[in-house]
């Protein structure tokens, strides 16, 4: 048995090893074991790599390839130390941009085999390789700039509000059409300022594409950049003629698709329509509308009408990953639970910036599994509810999406947690939300207004709870 044969069978069993990771992610009992499973994965998959250097007797590329991992789990495993919770979608956009990067510079590579006369490019074979450099380069490009946008979005260095061009559809669909044609021309006939037109197309595109789209979509970015990423590097396994790579890069983008589908269900859009331009257009339009005077309350008064409530449905958001606030909501919940309160949280789709940010966050602070429930599982039960606490959620409990036509997020589904007995919001201020769009809940009667930093105005319930 040659080592190329063992080769491939290794990356059989890491690729099913990744479709049980991917399995095992998806409910949280099991989260842990499908992590195990990718791990293991990916190193058989590294070890099957070096077999094949060594067996080639390609001892620069062995040391090469050392290098690179040993510097990549440097730098991976510093990061995933240091980074916050609230800093993850920003990070997995980062990441998402190198997948890109390096299907751009594994394109490159396969023009340049071209030229060096490893394929006749006028073969049907060459054609083939051909069409594979060219849409490797330009999905890599599109997925590169966009995940850097993203990341710019998503950290607060690039403003979240869309960027509108005059004709910003137009040049769209001029980006694309330019694309077939130069995709033809270069199957035809393969030239390096062809490949350069390509990629810098592709790289307008990407960034037009995703700083066109306000804050509110961003969870439907960062799952349409994964599928993207998934898509590039299915092109470079291609290229290198690697079956994991490209099997691999499948189940991403398939996955990234299907996540990015839904999550546009949750939001009541359409995929194309958050590619076109996404909220936070037309939010400005309801940002001047007179809802009337907000209701403060105090933590002691909170604390008063949670230990006299039968039932409590926390639904939280980004502003509790902010505020690091998971923790003193975790034990909040298990000090009412001992009252005897029947307390559940409600988790929107799109709650926080990345899709499941809600539910790794009360994961990590020991928050039972069977208490968080999604929007659709809790929905019919908040108007029975005592008591609702909205913490640091905006976009995802606004009423005006099923109440008001003309609103930029009318349709969108949400925890209509309005029809609770009472209503207590966990905000810094009254602005609008990330999407740019004012909440007319925060204006009910039966809603009450708890400002200041949501981690803080927990503990002093605490205390007041005792």
């Amino acid at each position: 048995m040659s080592v190329q044969s063992v080769a491939v069978a290794a990356y059989l069993v890491a690729a099913l090893l990744f479709i049980l990771s991917l399995a095992g992610l998806s409910r949280h009992e099991s989260a842990r074991l499908g992590l195990t499973y990718g791990i293991a994965g990916m190193a058989i998959a590294l070890l099957a790599t070096f077999g094949v250097l060594l067996d080639e007797s390609d001892a620069t590329a062995v040391v090469l390839v050392l290098v690179a991992v040993v510097i990549g789990a440097a730098i991976g495993l510093w990061r995933a130390r240091v980074v916050e919770m609230t800093g993850m979608p920003e990070l997995i956009a980062l990441l998402h941009s190198f997948v890109g990067l390096a299907a751009v510079l594994v394109g490159w590579n396969g023009h340049r085999e071209i030229g060096l006369g490893f394929y006749d490019a006028d073969s049907t074979l060459g054609r083939i390789h051909s069409a594979e450099v060219f849409i490797g380069v330009f999905i890599g490009a599109v997925t590169f700039t966009g995940s850097v946008v993203a990341w710019g979005k998503l950290s607060g260095r690039v403003s979240s509000a869309p960027l509108v061009l005059p004709a910003k559809n137009a040049i769209n669909l001029g980006a694309l059409a330019a694309f077939v044609v130069l995709t033809v021309v270069y199957v035809v006939s393969p030239s390096l300022p062809l490949l350069i037109a390509v990629t810098l197309v592709a790289f307008g595109l990407g960034w037009h594409l995703v700083a066109s789209i306000g804050g509110g979509d961003m969870p439907v970015v960062v799952s349409m950049l994964n599928s993207y990423s998934g898509w590039a590097a299915a092109a470079s396994g291609f290229l290198l003629d690697n079956d994991l790579l490209i099997v691999t890069g499948a189940l991403v983008g398939s996955s990234g698709a299907y996540l990015s589908y839904i999550m546009c269900r949750a939001m009541n859009r359409s995929f194309i329509s958050v590619i076109a331009g996404g909220f936070g257009i037309e939010a400005a339009a309801g940002g001047d509308v007179d809802y009337g005077e907000h209701t403060e309350t105090t933590a002691a008064q909170v604390a008063e009408l949670l230990t006299n409530a039968s039932s409590v449905v926390i639904t939280p958001g980004y502003g509790m990953a902010v505020a690091q606030a998971q923790y003193p909501v975790a034990d909040l919940t298990a000090r009412l639970r001992a009252r005897g309160v029947d307390v559940r949280f409600g988790i929107h789709p799109v709650a926080g910036r990345l899709p499941g940010h809600m539910n790794v966050l009360l994961a990590e602070a020991k928050v039972p599994y069977d208490i968080v429930l999604e929007m659709d599982e809790i929905n019919d039960d908040l108007a029975s509810t005592d008591v609702v606490l909205v913490i640091g959620a905006n976009d995802t409990v606004n009423p005006a999406a099923s109440e008001d036509p003309a609103s930029p997020i009318a349709g969108m589904p949400v925890l209509e947690v309005w029809h609770a007995r009472q209503v207590v919001v966990f905000k810094r201020s009254m602005a609008a939300g990330y999407a740019g769009v004012q909440n007319p809940l925060f204006f009910r009667d039966n809603t009450a207004m708890l400002f200041g930093d949501a981690k803080e105005r927990v503990e002093d319930i605490l205390r007041a709870v005792g």
